[in-house]
C-alpha cells in the first residue's frame, strides 16, 4: 500500500525579541533531532491486553501526551508569568526590613583625639578611643509609580503576548489533531489492505487447489498448476509486506499518542466515508481569517508590537513616583525613636536620545516584518483553501471510480474462475483477473485515505480541524 504523508498547511509564527526596555522573550527548547509534533510522553508501560482505540480516543490521547503541545503549554505559563512581572511594576511595592548589628569605632582613626577635649578639662579616660555601638532598626518601605507611560504600555504588550501564546497553543492543538487523525486513517488503510491481501491469498490457495485437481484429472496442463503456484507465492509476498506495513503504522500511531511502541492496540472504527459538500471559497476564507490560529497569532503579535512602539516613544516622557519608609531605630538595649521618610521623585530623561531612537528602530523593524508576514499569510490561506477544495473534489471522484473498478474486477474474476472450473479455459485469465482485483482494491483503499486526508486538510486550512474533524470525516 502506498503511504501518503499529511502536509501541515499552517504558517509558522515568528517570535520576536522585545526591545531592551522590556523583558526578553524566553521559550523552552524542544528536541531538534525529531519533530516534536511526532513525539509524545509515554505515561505507562506496555501491557499484554490490547487497548481498544477509536479515532476520538486516539485524538484525545494525542492532545494529552503530545510533546510539542506540552512544551507550548509551558511556554504559555512563561508568558503569563512575564505578564504578572510587568503588572507588578505598576503596583505598590511594600517591603519590611529589620536589622541589628554591632559597630566598633576607632575615634582616633576618625580624627577625634584627646587633645580636642582638652579645653573641657575632662578627666583622663573620660572619652575612650574605641567606642562600641549596638544598633537595631526596623522599618516598612513603600514605593509606588504614579505616572510611567512606558511601564503601562509594556504591561499591555505583555498581556497581548499572553494572548499570542494562547493562540499558539491552539495552533499546535490543531496540528496534533491533524497528525493523529491522519495516522489513525493511515493505519486503518493498512488494515484494509492487509484484509484484502489475506482474502486474495485465500482465493489463490483455492485456485491452486483447483489447478492441482484439474491437472490430476487430466483436464488441465502442468502449466496451469505452475501459474497458480507462482500466483500463490507472489500473493504470500504481498501479504508479508502488508503485515509489516500495518505493524509499523501501529507503532507510529502509538508514538504520536503516548503509548509504548510494543503496546497492542485494536482500532475500533472503520475507515469513514461520507460525501462532503465544499462550501463557497469566500465563505471558507472568512472562516479561516476568523479561526486560523496562526493568522490570529500574527495579528496579536502585531498589536503587542504596536504597544511596544508606544512604550519606546513614551520613554521621552517624564515619570513620577513616590516612596518612603517608617520605622524605629535605636540602641539595642536602650531607647528607640521613630524614623520616617516621604519623598516624591520626578524623573526627566536627558541625553538618552540615541538609545530611544535605537529602541524605536528595532520595534519599527519588527512591525514591518509582521505586516509583511500577515500579508503573505493572507495570500497563502487563499491558495491553501483553493488547493484543498480541488483535492476534496478530485479525491471524491477517485473514490467513486475506484469502487467501480473493484466491482468490475470482481465480476471479471468470478467469470474467469467459472470458465476455468468448467474446463472452458485455462487459468491464465483467472490469474490475471486476480492481479487486476488486487490492484483495484489497493487503489480503493488509497483513494479513500486520500479523500479523508483531503477533507482533514481543508478543515485545517479553514482553522476548524480541532473542533470539527469528525464532521468533516462524516462520523
Amino acid at each position: 500500500m502506498a503511504v501518503f504523508t499529511p502536509i501541515l498547511q499552517a504558517q509558522s509564527v515568528a517570535t520576536f525579541v522585545v526591545p531592551s526596555f522590556a523583558s526578553s522573550s524566553v521559550h523552552l527548547p524542544t528536541s531538534s533531532a525529531v519533530n516534536p509534533l511526532y513525539g509524545s510522553v509515554a505515561r505507562a508501560p506496555a501491557t499484554q491486553q490490547p487497548i481498544q482505540l477509536s479515532l476520538i480516543d486516539a485524538v484525545n490521547r494525542g492532545l494529552e501526551n503530545n510533546l510539542a503541545l506540552l512544551t507550548q503549554q509551558q511556554n504559555t505559563r512563561i508568558d503569563s508569568g512575564k505578564g504578572l512581572s510587568a503588572f507588578n511594576a505598576l503596583m505598590p511595592n511594600l517591603s519590611v526590613q529589620a536589622q541589628t548589628g554591632t559597630q566598633s569605632i576607632d575615634l582616633a582613626a576618625l580624627g577625634i583625639k584627646p587633645s580636642i577635649f582638652a579645653p573641657l578639662h575632662l578627666p583622663p579616660g573620660t572619652v575612650p578611643s574605641i567606642v562600641k555601638v549596638n544598633n537595631t532598626s526596623a522599618q516598612v518601605n513603600l514605593h509606588q509609580q504614579l505616572f510611567n507611560l512606558p511601564a503601562i504600555e509594556l504591561w499591555r504588550a505583555a498581556k497581548s503576548n499572553t494572548s499570542v501564546s494562547d493562540l499558539n497553543t491552539l495552533n499546535v492543538r490543531g496540528n496534533v489533531v491533524l497528525l493523529v487523525s491522519s495516522a489513525y486513517l493511515q493505519t486503518l488503510a493498512a488494515a484494509a489492505d492487509l484484509q484484502n491481501e489475506q482474502a486474495l491469498l485465500q482465493a489463490d490457495a483455492t485456485a491452486l487447489d483447483q489447478a492441482k485437481q484439474s491437472h490430476a484429472a487430466g483436464v488441465a496442463t502442468d502449466l496451469d498448476e505452475l501459474r497458480a503456484r507462482v500466483q500463490y507465492q507472489v500473493q504470500q509476498q504481498a501479504l508479508l509486506n502488508a503485515e509489516n506495513t500495518f505493524a509499523k503504522d501501529k507503532i507510529s500511531l502509538n508514538r504520536m499518542i503516548g503509548l509504548a511502541a510494543n503496546q497492542p492496540i485494536e482500532l475500533t472504527d472503520a475507515a469513514p466515508y461520507a460525501e462532503y459538500a465544499v462550501m463557497p471559497l469566500d465563505q471558507a476564507k472568512q472562516i479561516a481569517y476568523g479561526r486560523r490560529k496562526d493568522y490570529l497569532s500574527l495579528l496579536a503579535q502585531l498589536h503587542a508590537t504596536e504597544l511596544d512602539r508606544k512604550a519606546a516613544k513614551y520613554q521621552r516622557a517624564p515619570s513620577l513616583s513616590m516612596g518612603g519608609y517608617y520605622g524605629v531605630s535605636g540602641q539595642t538595649d536602650g531607647l528607640y525613636h521613630g524614623v520616617f521618610l516621604a519623598q516624591g521623585t520626578l524623573s526627566i530623561p536627558v541625553f538618552h536620545e540615541a538609545r530611544f531612537r535605537g529602541d524605536t528602530e528595532v520595534v519599527d523593524a519588527h512591525l514591518s516584518a509582521l505586516r509583511e508576514q500577515i500579508a503573505d499569510l493572507e495570500v497563502t490561506i487563499e491558495s491553501q483553501i483553493r488547493s484543498s477544495m480541488l483535492d476534496v473534489q478530485a479525491t471524491a471522484q477517485l473514490v467513486k471510480v475506484a469502487q467501480s473498478n473493484v466491482d468490475l474486477a470482481r465480476e471479471v474474476l468470478q467469470d474467469s474462475s467459472d470458465r476455468f472450473t468448467a474446463g472452458v479455459d485455462d487459468n491464465l485469465p483467472e490469474v490475471q483477473a486476480q492481479a487486476v482485483l488486487a490492484n483495484a482494491q489497493t487503489q480503493m483503499v488509497n483513494a479513500l485515505y486520500q479523500y479523508n486526508q483531503a477533507k482533514l486538510n481543508l478543515a485545517r486550512n479553514t482553522g476548524v480541524v480541532e473542533t470539527q474533524y469528525q464532521a468533516y470525516l462524516g462520523e
